[in-house]
């Protein structure tokens, strides 16, 4: 759209669109993460349980962040 010299703000319309497409995409690879891999470490418990939980917790911090 640059390149063709589109107006600044259907730009920036669709720069946010796709934000938002990418954040819920993220968001549901994030639920999915916790329901499976997260729920499965911490059903099995030991070392891997804390990493999990840390892990889908630095993850939630970033996109909270985003």
């Amino acid at each position: 759209m640059i390149s063709e010299d589109r107006y600044c703000i259907d730009v920036l319309d669709q720069i946010s669109a796709t934000t938002r497409a990418l954040q819920a995409v993220a968001l549901e690879l994030l639920d999915d993460h916790i329901s499976h891999c997260v729920a499965n470490a911490v059903k099995q418990g030991g070392p891997e349980k804390d990493e999990k939980i840390a892990e889908a917790s630095a993850a939630i911090a970033r996109l909270v962040r985003s």
